[in-house]
């Protein structure tokens, strides 16, 4: 594996939604975090498990202009950990994820398209 290629058509929660659930009770952002990575693992599902340090290229997509970066991209924390729950990534540490990036664009539907390299 040099490169995968993974696309995730799906709106993940911002960090406010993360943070707003968090407040209101414990168990609702155990749950969310819970409910995310039950809807992504199929897409996960279908690429090989990586066995090399990688670095990662987050390509964020959004319907609307109403969400700030740093709050959409914080859904690869999710991301990272179904993929370490999953199988596919030994584990999201420093030793394995070397680094990653975001850009972001707008289209007609909400999702990632992530570029995992090995270094």
């Amino acid at each position: 594996m040099n490169e995968i290629v993974l696309e995730i058509p799906y709106k993940f929660p911002s960090l406010n939604d993360y943070t707003y659930a968090c407040r209101a009770n414990w168990r609702a952002g155990q749950g969310m975090k819970k409910k995310v990575q039950k809807a992504i693992e199929p897409f996960i599902m279908q690429i090989p498990k990586i066995e090399n340090p990688v670095k990662i290229h987050f390509l964020w997509i959004e319907k609307t202009t109403r969400r700030d970066y740093d709050n959409i991209a914080f859904a690869k924390k999710f991301i990272l950990d179904a993929l370490q729950e999953c199988g596919k990534l030994e584990n999201d540490n420093r030793k394995w994820v070397k680094g990653f990036s975001d850009d972001f664009e707008y289209g007609e539907d909400n999702g990632v398209i992530l570029t995992i390299r090995e270094v």
